[in-house]
């Protein structure tokens, strides 16, 4: 109790006992132990109870003549309805509450199959208000329908409404601090280029991690082709995919510095709005993305055949979401840019990318 009355103290919390028989819609400011000998010993009320009806006669056998409970002044909330207004203005498009809050918590779950955008400029002034917080899984996450996303909650067990007011504006302003965004189904096309494939000297390795990862999406690739390192005919077979529908274009190989590498150059040749060679990123410091119109191309280097998670993975899904991918945003993925190469890989519950 002491603890309680300490905490109260310094919230500036009002408190009072009544008599149990006039405690209905008060708050019950400690815990009620329940003991059943040989039954039962443990928790039957929590503190943050609001007193019900019906817990009038349970409490009277337990003893309980008066309660000690809080005072919630017109400028305070109780933390469950604080933290219910709180996830409400989090929680932005494709994002929805994981039932009711309990105990001043509730957490957040993707409504949809999507990736999770999270405000963080937004999540930071949130969380600087000081008596709601917010936690988030890290932004740029492939999430499926129902998936955790956040938990927020009202720290102490009554909040002054004008915080939780700040926290609403400052998540409302956001559109929503978290928000899922669908992932188109990408038609794809394929080029995979090199003289040593082309004319059969070794075999493709790229055809079929490429193809697991648009099935990995709920994708589909509508045509491949292989091109000799000449870049008219690499720029003839793009533009025979684009025709035939495809909406996103993946090009393997011919990323690097040899002088037969030249692939990049015949993308440039297309006539593309943007184009961006190099990433800080390992693996896949050789990674392209460019555009023709809306469509866009990524250039995977060589690292996209052996190494099971590249900068490739991170972008794909941002890509399918509708981002446009340039020079900014690839730069950005400096820090955490280093895959670590575990010997069993757990990505995406990693720092790769994050």
């Amino acid at each position: 109790m002491c603890d309680i009355q300490d905490d109260v103290k310094e919230k500036g919390i009002g408190t009072k006992v009544v008599p149990v028989t006039e405690a209905v819609g008060t708050v019950l400011a400690h815990d009620i132990t329940e003991i059943r000998p040989g039954e039962f010993k443990g928790r039957a009320f929590k503190k943050g109870h609001i007193i019900r009806e019906e817990d009038i006669s349970h409490l009277q056998r337990l003893g309980k003549e008066h309660l000690f409970v809080l005072e919630i002044k017109e400028d305070e909330m109780h933390e469950n309805d604080a933290a219910f207004a709180i996830a409400k203005a989090l929680a932005g498009e494709g994002v929805k509450m994981d039932g009711e809050p309990n105990e001043g918590k509730i957490n957040l779950v993707a409504s949809r199959n999507g990736l999770l955008k999270v405000n963080r400029d937004a999540l930071l002034e949130f969380n600087m208000l000081g008596e709601v917080m917010c936690a988030t899984v890290h932004n740029n996450t492939v999430v499926k329908e129902g998936q955790l996303a956040a938990g927020t909650r009202a720290i102490p067990l009554v909040v002054k409404k004008s915080i939780v007011e700040d926290a609403v504006k400052i998540a409302e302003g956001a559109g929503g601090v978290l928000s899922v965004k669908e992932m188109r189904r990408p038609k794809t096309g394929i080029v995979i280029t090199g003289n040593e494939v082309y004319h059969g000297r070794i075999k493709d390795a790229f055809e079929p991690v490429i193809r697991k990862k648009i099935k990995g999406v709920d994708g589909e690739v509508i045509g491949v082709h292989f091109a000799p390192d000449d870049a008219t005919h690499i720029e003839d077979r793009i533009k025979e995919l684009i025709s035939a529908g495809a909406d996103l274009i993946i090009t393997t190989g011919g990323m690097s510095v040899d002088p037969d590498d030249v692939t990049r150059f015949a993308i440039r040749n297309l006539g593309v709005e943007e184009f961006t060679y190099g990433s800080p990123v390992l693996p896949g410091s050789m990674f392209l993305v460019a555009y023709v119109g809306a469509i866009p191309i990524l250039g995977i280097p060589a690292c996209g055949m052996y190494a099971s998670i590249t900068v490739f993975d991170l972008i794909l899904p941002r890509i399918l979401a509708g981002e446009k991918i340039g020079r900014k945003e690839l730069a950005e993925l400096g820090h955490g840019g280093m895959c670590l190469k575990c010997k069993v890989c757990n990505y995406p519950v990693c720092p790769f990318g994050k």
